[in-house]
């Protein structure tokens, strides 16, 4: 199936020499919900600006839906919906009217029952005749989303869309987003919380340095980059191990009073390795009353990526 997004060697160098994209490529699939995880200055903004027409690449194609950002700009845009960071509105006008008057800037032909269906699903309609002034920061983020699907694209770029929400806001927007996908929408997000990529996004990237690290369904990247802890608590805590103990990814944690035993679940000898580090604490006389296991997170993995890419 030919993806609704296709980027290729995209790079961007700005007048003052600072390379924001360094040969990125990257298909995205429609109907699927991307999350691009990166620090400040990665290059996510960037990408997302050129893809939606607002700065141009210095070399490398865009084309969504099939059509090139730059020689078929109208018909690009027309398919793209985009959600910016900063909270942008006229703070005088109605929420109705804004959302309205931006489906007219698309050259869309006036829809009220439209308008009213996006301001009924971001839970807005009670606020439709409320000016922009008067609403929190978590319902003005939800007013550019309705105006983002003012004019019914079928890609929807979301720049940190819940900066400055505070969390119950932020889970009501993940709902939100699922919901946006459940219609057919396809939804690019970038993000600095990466609690919000493992709740939501059906694929993760990693964006680093200008360069693209890595592009992978969130489940298998979890499975092939993610490690478990198996952690014991000791009834007597410990100042060494003892020389018998000679087990690759074994160490004394919490002040003594933890081993903890670093592994690789899905390599099938780690479980003969768990039965014998248990032999072998009997056989040292140490004990422990409790044992439990932590996987690592989108986070952890996170980390250890752009720790690599330094």
């Amino acid at each position: 199936m030919t993806p609704i997004v296709s980027i290729r060697n995209l790079t961007k160098t700005y007048s003052n020499g600072f390379q924001a994209l360094k040969g990125v490529s990257l298909d995205i699939e429609e109907g699927e919900i991307l999350a691009l995880l990166g620090p400040n200055g990665a290059g996510k903004t960037t990408m997302i600006s050129i893809i939606c027409g607002i700065v141009n690449p210095s070399g490398g194609d865009v084309t969504v839906g099939g059509y090139d950002v730059i020689r078929d700009f109208r018909e690009t845009r027309t398919l793209i919906g985009l959600v910016p960071q900063e909270l942008t509105t006229d703070q005088f006008e109605t929420v109705f009217n804004t959302v309205s008057f931006s489906r007219g800037l698309h050259g869309k032909k006036a829809n009220p029952a439209y308008v009213e269906k996006i301001l009924r699903d971001l839970s807005l309609w009670e606020k439709r005749d409320s000016m922009l002034r008067e609403l929190s920061g978590g319902m003005k983020r939800r007013v550019l989303i309705a105006k983002a699907l003012s004019h019914e694209p079928r890609v929807l770029f979301l720049d940190e869309p819940t900066a400055g929400v505070d969390v119950t806001l932020r889970k009501d927007m993940w709902q939100v987003v699922e919901r946006l996908r459940e219609s057919g929408v396809t939804i690019i997000l970038t993000t600095h919380y990466i609690e919000e990529a493992e709740e939501i996004a059906d694929r993760v990237g990693v964006i680093n340095g200008g360069r693209l690290l890595l592009v992978e369904e969130k489940a298998a990247l979890m499975k092939k980059l993610g490690r478990k802890q198996l952690i014991l608590d000791l009834t007597e805590p410990l100042v060494a191990l003892p020389a018998g103990l000679a087990i690759r990814g074994l160490s004394i944690g919490a002040e003594g009073n933890t081993l903890v035993y670093d592994f690789d679940a899905e390599h099938e000898h780690e479980q003969a390795t768990i039965a014998t580090l248990l032999r072998q604490l009997a056989a040292e006389n140490i004990h422990f009353k409790d044992l439990s296991t932590r996987q690592s997170s989108l986070e952890d993995i996170f980390v250890q990526l752009v720790g690599e890419d330094k």
